[in-house]
This record gives structure tokens, sequence and C-alpha cells, in this order.
């Protein structure tokens, strides 16, 4: 046989019309498909998504707890009464009511506008505010360090809003060690530290050296409307204990532990990420965000590094793999952590319960998974560039991608969840294993304490549904794997490879049924499968007596010599499974 092989529909004996398939053109390719009878497509086609029921509960969830209130906008204060705080080195000068000063310690203790300017170069801001209202701090060229303790410690007030003023630079540095009264307080850990809400706006500029332990930590809720913030921190970043809520903003921020998280795990309305907009460039020795319940991305700019990136990660044929071997930063004492503690980590996005990601930009260099949920993941849209030491995108519980542009560069497998479901979308994924992994995989290549093994939710039966969109899958496992049914109703799948004999494009449990869609699958032979025969689009697979090179055509006609496929598969093959609507 030639390097072009013309498979001719009359020795095969399928029923084939004419189509074109031009490569990667991700326009996707539609046709409607004709009944059969006979096709039991009925459990996967009513199975009803777990994501989808979940994805919309934490989107709930997440409107009725996140609310913006007027005074949470940047007003000017000019024609307020503020009260002016000045510091002069080793001193500060106060003029007006609400504030005190003693030793470089300034306590506000009423609720008002305060505009705080000059350098302290060994003090602290200390809000204790015992009435209701806002306390209100204008930082207008601001420089506050302290060597033992918080710059900035919120420790009682209704409510406290930072305001950056526009053209200023402010600085809140700590020290490396602080002291506290006694062994048993549980002081501020924090360059600022906030025991109530706390509210950040203005379109200054604000540096925060966390030298001690985390840059900034809110007991409740931190919202940041606006400004510049630039974060360094050995251990933390960014902490909003019940709530970390961006609205708009630059944020920089390099953490040993976390770059932004939300830690409350005590409630389903609390412990949540939401992002709404903004430019986030996060480095993190661990996570680079990080929920007790929930993250929820509607817009902004991401570029998140963890563990050092993907090149820290170690293929799984290596020997005395060990996922944590990075030269990544880390907190330089976790003893004084205040926190729960927390297993090592280093995901991009990381979530106890539910990601939903409906818009942005996101590139995801990690160590470890670029997006993980210990629940669902829903993706509704967004561009994402993903490159993972370990897996692309996993959650135990089920995946669902209604949208979007997703490239996953590198990763040990692509998706994995024990639910896949794929309705539209732009998706690319090269894996080092399985491309679609539903829970564990058929052949068990992920199971048994694999690098990175990750765990799945066992009420979920194990499938992989394909409803649209594009879908090209460069595996060096196998291309779709499912423990359980596979369906595919609309689409175009292009899956290139395996190449190892143990491994198949395609691999599945329990039954494989097509009823629409273009798929076409090149790889090794030793597992090969085709759709089930109850499907109701026909499928051809195609063996040949010996592997063929990258790049050699494969050329489907029917009877009367009409092209029906040609296909290009860019690794060696053995065998070719080819379903199409035509």
């Amino acid at each position: 046989m030639s390097s072009k092989h013309h498979l001719s529909l009359k020795h095969i004996g399928l029923r084939l019309v004419s189509i074109l398939l031009c490569l990667f053109v991700l326009t996707g390719c539609r046709a409607k498909n004709e009944d059969n009878s006979g096709a039991d497509n009925t459990v996967i086609q009513n199975q009803e998504s777990v994501a989808l029921e979940t994805g919309s509960s934490v989107q709930a969830v997440v409107n009725d707890t996140v609310s913006y209130e007027k005074e949470d906008e940047y007003t000017a204060w000019q024609n307020q009464s503020a009260v002016f705080i000045t510091f002069k080195g080793s001193s500060a000068d106060i003029e007006g009511a609400g504030a005190v000063v003693s030793d470089a310690q300034i306590t506000i203790t009423a609720p008002g506008v305060y505009v705080i300017s000059g350098k302290m170069d060994d003090g602290q801001i200390i809000v204790d505010s015992q009435q209701k209202g806002t306390v209100r701090l204008i930082l207008n060229g601001a420089e506050v360090q302290c060597t033992d303790n918080a710059p900035v410690y919120i420790k009682n007030a209704d409510k406290t809003i930072i305001s950056l003023e526009a053209g200023t630079e402010n600085i809140i540095k700590d020290g490396k060690n602080y002291v506290f009264p006694d062994s048993e307080a549980d002081g501020p850990n924090a360059a600022i530290f906030s025991e109530d809400d706390l509210t950040i706006n203005g379109t200054g500029s604000l540096k925060v050296y966390g030298n001690y332990n985390n840059g900034i930590n809110v007991k409740d809720d931190l919202k940041i409307i606006s400004g510049t913030i630039d974060i360094q921190a050995v251990d933390d970043g960014l902490i909003g204990r019940d709530l970390t809520a961006v609205r708009d903003g630059s944020l920089t921020i390099e953490a040993g532990g976390d770059a932004m998280k939300a830690t409350n795990d005590e409630g389903t309305d609390k412990g949540f990420v939401l992002v709404e907009g903004g430019t986030f460039h996060l480095t993190a020795g661990s996570d680079g965000i990080q929920a007790e319940t929930s993250v929820v991305i509607k817009a902004g700019e991401f570029t998140i590094t963890t563990g050092g990136g993907s090149v820290n990660g170690r293929s799984v044929s290596q020997e005395g793999f060990n996922p944590w071997a990075r030269g990544a930063k880390q907190a330089e004492s976790t003893t004084n952590a205040t926190e729960e503690t927390e297993s090592d980590s280093a995901k991009g996005i990381k979530s106890a319960s539910a990601i939903q990601i409906s818009g942005g930009s996101l590139n995801i260099d990690a160590l470890d998974d670029t997006i993980h949920s210990n629940g669902i993941i829903r993706i509704k849209g967004g561009s994402i560039s993903a490159a993972s030491g370990d897996d692309g995108i996993h959650a135990d519980t089920s995946i669902v991608i209604e949208n979007g542009d997703i490239t996953i560069t590198k990763s040990y497998e692509g998706i994995e969840s024990a639910e896949i479901v794929i309705q539209d979308g732009n998706i690319l994924v090269h894996a080092q294993d399985d491309g679609l992994n539903a829970a564990g995989g058929n052949d068990g290549s992920s199971l048994g304490g694999r690098p990175g093994q990750n765990s799945f939710n066992s009420s979920v039966a194990a499938r992989i549904s394909l409803d649209g969109g594009t879908l090209v899958v460069y595996a060096d496992g196998d291309g779709l794997d499912s423990n359980g049914s596979t369906s595919m109703s609309d689409g175009t799948i292009l899956v290139h490879g395996p190449t190892n004999g143990g491994n198949g494009s395609l691999d599945y449990a329990g039954a494989f049924n097509i009823s629409g869609g273009l798929l076409i699958a090149a790889g090794s032979s030793g597992m090969a499968q085709a759709p089930s025969e109850t499907s109701q689009q026909y499928s051809v697979l195609m063996t040949y007596d010996s592997a063929q090179k990258a790049g050699t055509i494969v050329h489907v006609e029917d009877s009367k010599g009409k092209e029906v496929v040609t296909f290009a598969p860019e690794k060696a093959y053995q065998t070719i499974l080819i379903s199409s609507p035509s």
C-alpha cells in the first residue's frame, strides 16, 4: 500500500456520503443525523450533569453573598471633614479629632476620614473603633514600617476602607519577627491585618511587604474595587477569610505560599473567591488562587505561576518521582501562620467545592494541576492556556465545558474527572498520559499511586459526553479514556496517538454510542476500540499490518469516488477510527 491509502467503501461495506475534513479548521463540522431506533443512548443522554446543576447553585450563592455598597466606591475627600495624620520619621502630627498618638503608635478610635501621609520609620496604625460607622484611611503618599508587628492593624471597626489617592505611591512593610504580649496571643500575622471587613479602592498604588508571614489578611470580607497593588510575602499574599472579591485593579503578588485565597470552610456561603475584572500577575510557591468553597471568575487578565512552573514537574518514567521537589520560594517560618493548616499543593486555581469560569484570559504554568476542584468545574467562556506538571483540568466530581478557548500545552492527564461533558468551545490537549480521563480510566493508567494521583467522586457514574465544539487531542496514553460510558452527538473530535500498544486512542468500559459529529482517532493497535455497534452513526476502524509513519495520509471515498475524509495523523499509527454523519 502506498503512502496515501485509499479505503474504498465497496470493500468496507458501510454507507457514507461525501464530506471533506480540512485539518485543524476549528469551526467544527455539523450535520443532521438519521434516527436509528435500534440504538440505545437513553441512559447517557438522560443523565443530567452534576456540574450544570451545582454550577448554577454556586453562582446563585455568590450573587446573594457579594454586594458592593456606595461607599465602596472611591470618593474625593477634599471637601469632607477629614483628620490629617502626617508621619515624620519617629513621630506624627495629628490635625483633628478621632486619633491619638503614643510612642509612634497611631490609634484611630472613631469612624471618619483620615488622610495619612509621610514616612513612619518604625510605628503602627491601629484602628480600634467601638462605634458604628466606617473608618476610611486615605493613603496619600504614606510609608509605614513596623519591625515587630503589623504596620496596619484593624483591631475593631464596623468597616474599614483603604483609599489609594491618585498619583501616590504608598508602602506598608513589616519585619521578620513579631513581638506579642504573651505566647497565647493570637495576634496579627500580616503587614495589613484586619479583624473586620476591609475594602480597598482608589487609583494610586500600594506596595505591601509581608516579611513576617502574610501580605494582607482580612478575617471577614475583603473587597478590592480598584488600585495598583504589589504584594511580596513569605507565606500567603492576599487573604479574605469569608470572601476575597476583586472587581478591578492591577494585582502583582509574589508569595511563598498561596497568592490569593479565601479560607473559611464553616459554611457554603463563605470562603469564596470572586473576580469580576482586573489584571493579575501571581507567582506562588503553593496555589495561585485557592478557595475553601468556590472560585468564580467572570473576567480579568491572569498570569499565574506556581511551584516554579510545570518545568519542575517530573516525568512519570523518572525514578523517585516527587511532585514537590521544586526550587520555588517557600515560607520562611510555618510556625508563624495562624490560619488552618493546609496540604502542600502548587495548583494554579484550586477549590474545595466548585470553580466557574465565564470569561477572562488565563495563562497558567503550574507544578501541580492548573485548574483543580474537589467538586465540580464549569467553564462557560474565556480563554485558558495551561501548562501543568500534573493534570491540566481536574475535578473530583464533574467538568462541564460550555464554551471558551482552552489550550493545554503540557500535562500528565489533560482533562480528568468522574464526569466530563463538552458542549461547545475550541479545546486542544497535549497529555503525557490520557487526553480525556473519566474516573481513572478503563485501563487503570492513572490509578495505583501514579504521580499526583487525584480522587474521584464514587457516587457519580463515570462518563464522557461530547455534544459539540472542537476537541483536538495529542496523547501518549489513551486519547479518550472512560471508566464508564462515552457518548458523542455533535462536534469535531481529532485524536493523535498513542503510539504505545498498551493504550488506545479510544478506551471505554461500558458503551460508546455515537449519534452525530465527526470523530477521527488514530493510534496504536494493541488496545484499539471503536464505538458500539448500537450507535446511530456508522464508524469504520482500519487496522494496518504495521505502523504507519506520522503524516501518512488516510483518504476515504464512497463507491462513486467522492471524497469522505482526508486526514494526516501527526503521530505514528497502526489503527484509524473514522465516524461521520456522511
